[in-house]
């Protein structure tokens, strides 16, 4: 069992950064894949970036690529996504997730059995 605590989400305007981190507890964090996802108001959970335990490889969507930077720090069990260039559009709650799945489809959230409790990006124009 793996527990995920998101932290870093707040207000900012457009063309400013973010940092979010996901921290976990429990078994050893790089046993698992970790994913970002979001979810808008009124859409559905949409993926963004994940990262690999195997050999740290990432992953990332099109909308958020170039942007956006996933890395992990497992001495200190935690996950970062680092925003950059924001837009109102990338208003969302942001999820991290994990799962420790030989191979897993990042793209899935169904993919995960762990997931946070989520933080909140609002980007203003």
């Amino acid at each position: 069992q793996v527990q995920l605590v998101e932290s870093g989400g707040g207000l900012v305007q457009a063309g400013g950064s973010l940092t979010l981190s996901c921290v976990t507890s429990g078994r050893a964090f790089s046993n698992y894949h970790v994913g970002w996802f979001r979810q808008a108001p009124g859409k559905e959970r949409e993926f963004v970036s994940g990262i690999s335990k195997t050999d740290g490889s990432t992953v990332y969507a099109d909308s958020v690529k170039g942007r956006f930077t996933i890395s992990r720090d497992n001495a200190k069990n935690t996950v970062y996504l680092q925003m950059n260039s924001l837009k109102p559009e990338d208003t969302a709650v942001y999820f991290c997730a994990a799962d420790d799945a030989t191979w897993i489809n990042f793209r899935s959230s169904n993919a995960f059995d762990y997931w946070g409790q989520g933080t909140q990006v609002t980007v203003s124009s």
